[in-house]
């Protein structure tokens, strides 16, 4: 059993021997075929690199040799320009010296040409000096004869000519300025007629009242208010005198300025359409009607550019414009006669050649100052001026407006043409009232020395004229000072204005506490 078990180990020992003699052998065997393939490889690698060179080698060669043709080509191509352009160069030099040839000619040319005009010119210089010496023998001899020199005959002669030019200069000149006379006045009075026919507006002069309407006379009651409050209230918010007397369903406002006129009508229709009539009330309304004519002002000027067909004018121009609306001169419209002096300027213009559109412009703004001149001091022609300076007006504008009074001199056709029209548009019959323009400086005096006096806020000249409300700070005037103010005022008058009847002048005081519940 045991033997068994060694020889079992033996056999398996000499396995193991036997498989590591065989492994041995093969690696041995394995060894010798990768040598031999690799030393096969290696022969073929350098077979193939000298192929590879060999074919480098030739393409190198190949490769060199089309460069040097190329090369050979390229140098022989340049020396066929260099010689081409050698041969322009010769031919260009040979024509240079050709020209250079004909040039030396044509100076040898000029040179005796000269010279001919230099030897002609001498001659004729001796033959004019020929010719004076005989003149001059020839005038020495008629002085001789007439027993006058040269200067004193010039001057005989000239002296007969002028006497007889004169004559007939003189003659022509009278007949030319009688005939220029007759026919520039025809003229004249043909195109001012014309210019009058083609713009006839309706003569309307301002009136200082207006009638506003009531639904009803209970109303009459509401606007006077418990104690009178409510027509207190209109009357000195709006310096408007309100007249309310028999008259059914009516009253009337009384006031020499249309604009406050207009702004109380439209405080009132507005008040009466609202229904509530109250002092607080009225001062609400009558701050919205004032922002509510600033609209309307500027659309009357637009309307004023239409009519005229005037274009391109600043916003703030035409707003200003609008205010002549509510001015008047002698009881005549600003606004309506400047639109009158535009167009009687323009149909002149037309006929004249002139600049239709621009003479248009300027007749239109040449009343411009009297929109602001109660705002500003100055006269209206000076204020005119320098609102149409500051707008960037044209020229022509600018010179129509300060000297369509005379103030400077017109410096265009059109400027002339302005002050014309505007006297034109003045003087026709019942355009201007002298008794309105006067009643409204008094009532304009009257307000001025009101509002001159120190602590005074507004003034009112009231019922035609006969009362002047006068309404002052009451954190300045205390109650006796308001005293002073009405005798000081009173005072002035007497000693300034002339005016018919009595002038009652009215100081108001008024102190108001207003607190707003939230």
């Amino acid at each position: 059993m045991e033997g068994n078990i060694i020889f079992s180990i033996l056999l398996v020992l000499i396995g193991i021997f036997v498989g590591i003699i065989i492994m041995f052998i093969l690696n041995y065997i394995r060894g010798n075929l990768v040598g031999k393939k690799a030393e096969i490889l290696l022969e073929k690698a350098k077979k193939d690199g000298e192929k590879a060179k060999r074919d480098f080698l030739l393409e190198a060669k190949e490769e060199a040799h089309r460069l040097k043709n190329d090369i050979e080509k390229e140098l022989k191509e340049k020396k066929e320009e260099v010689k081409e352009a050698e041969e322009r160069l010769l031919a260009r030099e040979s024509n240079l010296e050709k020209r250079d040839q004909t040039l030396q000619n044509k100076e040898s040319m000029l040179e005796e040409k000269e010279n001919n005009l230099i030897n002609k010119q001498r001659t004729i210089q001796e033959e004019q000096s020929k010719v004076e010496e005989i003149k001059k023998e020839q005038i020495e001899q008629l002085e001789k004869i007439s027993g006058l020199s040269k200067k004193e005959a010039k001057s005989m002669v000239l002296k007969k000519v002028e006497e007889m030019m004169n004559l007939e200069i003189a003659a022509l000149i009278k007949d030319r300025e009688a005939e220029a006379l007759l026919e520039v006045d025809k003229k004249a009075k043909g195109m001012l007629v014309n210019a009058m026919q083609k713009y006839a507006a309706d003569v309307a002069n301002e009136q200082t009242v207006t009638v506003v309407s009531l639904p009803n006379d209970e109303m009459k009651g509401r606007i006077i208010g418990r104690e009178g409050r409510n027509i207190r209230t209109i009357e000195a918010v709006t310096g408007v005198d309100l007249i309310i007397d028999d008259t059914p369903e009516a009253i009337v406002l009384s006031s020499f300025d249309p604009y406050r006129r207009e702004i109380a009508r439209l405080t009132i229709e507005s008040l009466i359409k609202d229904g509530r009539i109250h002092p607080s009330r009225v001062e609400e309304l009558y701050e919205k009607t004032c922002n509510d004519m600033k609209i309307k002002t500027r659309e009357l000027g637009d309307e004023a550019l239409f009519e005229l067909g005037i274009t391109k004018v600043d916003p703030e121009l035409v707003e200003i414009l609008g205010k002549l609306h509510f001015r008047t001169s002698y009881g005549q419209n600003a606004l309506k006669h400047s639109i009158e002096v535009g167009q009687l300027a323009g149909i002149m213009a037309s006929e004249l050649g002139e600049n239709v559109t621009l003479a248009k412009r300027a007749g239109l703004f040449h009343d411009i100052g009297k929109a602001i001149d109660h705002e500003i001091e100055g006269s209206h022609v000076d204020l005119g001026g320098d609102l149409a300076k500051k707008y960037h007006e044209n020229d022509v504008v600018i010179n129509s407006i300060l000297s369509h009074h005379g103030n400077c001199e017109a410096t265009s056709i059109i400027a002339v043409l302005v002050a014309i029209a505007d006297a034109l548009s003045a003087s026709r019959p019942g355009a201007r009232n002298d008794s309105l323009e006067n009643y409204v400086k008094r009532l304009k005096d009257l307000e001025n020395i009101g509002n001159s006096i120190e602590g005074v806020d507004k003034t009112y000249a009231v019922q035609a004229g006969r009362e002047l409300r006068v309404i002052v700070k009451p954190d300045e005037i205390d109650d006796l000072a308001s005293y002073k103010v009405a005798r000081d005022i009173k005072n002035r008058i007497e000693e300034e204005m002339q005016y018919p009847g009595t002038i009652k002048v009215t100081v108001i005081r008024e102190t108001r506490a207003v607190e707003e519940a939230k």
